[in-house]
């Protein structure tokens, strides 16, 4: 239950983050989001990691495969959706991120070897890949626009989550780490990326008010603080392709939110689109199973 109930959590702090990160954009640039998100991330973790007095690895291979995660489940993701909501409304990227679980089971299996796809969830990758497909709606795209770039960017950002999903799964979900140790090394890493990347990324002008510093806040603290100490307990419970199903929610409340807060509309083929995705996701997770029911009956029609 306890686990359930941070699954449910997560997918509504994160479901806000793309409204958090839209909001911020009015003031910061895409970098200062990924860099303040991070920053303000890291250090709630580094003061829960102190109160909780939570023990850190001490094999040097482990903060490698922590480097090889920061990167791709923190840093490059989150630039590359703080980019793409200057294009694309957060309703839309909150749906993008519900395809994290196809391009989990893909890198999972393909990638990783920690699962194994059957017939079921193969074709529940194929329906997500056309739902991806109905949501970008290429037969209205003329040219390359910054909306197309913008939808290309956060397929980027959810391909790097499903790397990440497998990665952490073959590299560091066995070993005996704390969750709060594994997300505070993940996150810290990051953040030290990002301040070495300063001049880069965050040094441009800004334009503060108490919207943008309460979103960069909520982003950082709690969408990328006390969050991910949850997400770490629920895929050692759950495996990374189910825990990547944390994006049932997630594109629920970005929508909810985006509409009734920013007052922003979807195209007729962006919830289709996401329908779609879902019924691949629920194939992908075996919540609907098709194959494997009808080889089941033929099996008991055989033996009678």
């Amino acid at each position: 239950m306890k686990v359930a109930l941070q699954f449910v959590a997560m997918g509504l702090v994160w479901g806000a983050s793309f409204l958090f990160m839209k909001v911020a954009l009015g003031g910061v640039s895409f970098g200062q989001v990924a860099w303040a998100r991070l920053v303000f991330g890291a250090l709630t973790l580094g003061i829960i990691v102190l109160a909780t007095r939570s023990r850190l690895p001490k094999e040097p291979i482990v903060y490698l495969h922590f480097l090889v995660v920061a990167i791709t489940y923190c840093v490059v993701p989150y630039l590359l959706f703080a980019w793409a909501e200057q294009y694309v409304s957060s309703s839309l990227a909150s749906i993008y991120n519900a395809v994290t679980p196809i391009t989990t089971a893909i890198l999972a299996t393909a990638a990783f070897r920690v699962e194994k796809l059957n017939r079921d969830q193969v074709l529940g990758v194929l329906v997500g890949i056309v739902g991806v497909v109905v949501v970008v709606g290429p037969w209205s795209i003329a040219a390359l626009s910054g909306s197309v770039w913008g939808q290309l960017a956060c397929l980027g950002a959810v391909t790097c989550y499903g790397f990440s999903f497998g990665y952490i799964r073959r590299f560091i979900s066995h070993r005996d780490i704390p969750a709060t140790s594994v997300a505070f090394l993940n996150i810290g890493l990051a953040a030290a990326i990002m301040l070495v990347l300063t001049p880069v990324v965050a040094l441009s002008p800004v334009t503060f008010t108490w919207p943008v510093l309460l979103s960069l806040l909520a982003l950082g603290a709690l969408g990328t603080g006390v969050v991910y100490i949850w997400n770490m307990n629920v895929l050692r419970a759950w495996g990374p392709t189910a825990t990547s199903g944390v994006t049932y929610v997630t594109p629920v409340v970005g929508v909810a939110l985006g509409i009734l807060v920013l007052g922003e509309h979807l195209s007729w083929n962006e919830p289709v689109g996401a329908a779609v995705v879902l019924c691949g996701i629920l194939l992908t997770q075996q919540r609907v199973r098709l194959f494997t029911r009808r080889q089941a009956e033929l099996v008991d029609v055989r033996t009678n």
